[in-house]
């Protein structure tokens, strides 16, 4: 079985790749990353308190869902929101660990509450005040495929526009010598029925086996990001960029394979 959606709008954030217009011509390997990283992101869906007090894995979330409903000129509280996430936030997660093992008591209200692996999910559904579904996935290193496969099915069952973010942070403290992620990335897509409006077609059909570990060009996007299980999403990104029909097999469990057929732009 097959799930046919279209790919109306786009999200990208890392330091080198701070939205998907700047980072087309990296994708497509005729530029260099620009010499000074992109500061961690800052959506302005957030207000400026809120802002402050969220952690970097909602930053991120956030900031690629946005873009990608901005591209497909969606408005984000009309849209289910599917939220994946591989690891959670592994900067609090260390922190808590620390904190209670040294001073329990003066562990943080605030950091306690955005451990939870949907936080992202709820800030979201408060900041744009969407009423819709919103649901967070968690998949280890299948991560990436298992949230496109469940965002793709909610869009051809229920047919509505899903908005997707995947999103990873680095490790910290003794958390680094289990989990290999060093780097801020995540993809954020707007997918929509065939029916729905021109875009990038995306079919999807999961299939037993075993994926190739794929090499995203240029190779140095896959040396910055190799561990980070958000950018297994990055020949997607590729193949967008390019606008050339390209299939791609992405692991999506441990004998599972999510198998993608992309489709020219059509608009």
């Amino acid at each position: 079985m097959s799930v046919d959606v279209v790919i109306e709008g786009v999200g990208v954030w890392s330091p080198e790749l701070p939205g998907f217009a700047a980072a087309r011509p990296l994708l497509r390997g005729d530029a260099a990353p620009a010499a000074t990283p992109a500061a961690k992101p800052a959506p302005s869906l957030l207000a400026a308190n809120e802002r402050r007090r969220a952690p970097d894995s909602v930053l991120l979330a956030f900031e690629v869902a946005q873009q990608a409903c901005a591209m497909a000129q969606r408005e984000p509280a009309a849209l289910p929101a599917v939220f994946a996430c591989a690891w959670g936030d592994l900067a609090i997660s260390d922190y808590l660990c620390a904190t209670l093992a040294r001073a329990p008591q003066d562990l943080s209200p605030t950091k306690f509450h955005n451990s939870v692996h949907n936080a992202p999910a709820g800030y979201w559904a408060i900041a744009t005040g969407c009423m819709a579904n919103t649901s967070a996935v968690s998949a280890a290193e299948a991560t990436f495929a298992a949230g496109l496969l469940e965002a793709a099915l909610l869009a051809q069952s229920e047919s509505t526009p899903v908005v997707y973010a995947a999103y990873d942070i680095p490790a910290t403290g003794p958390l680094a010598s289990v989990v290999a992620t060093r780097t801020l990335f995540g993809i954020g897509l707007v997918l929509a029925p065939r029916r729905e409006r021109a875009g990038a077609a995306l079919r999807l059909a999961l299939r037993g086996g075993t994926a190739p570990r794929l090499a995203p060009e240029p190779a140095l996007l896959q040396s910055l990001h190799e561990h980070n299980p958000a950018a297994r999403g990055l020949p997607l990104l590729v193949a967008l960029a390019c606008g050339a029909p390209r299939m791609l097999a992405l692991p999506a469990g441990p004998q599972s394979v999510l198998d993608l057929e992309i489709g020219t732009w059509q608009n």
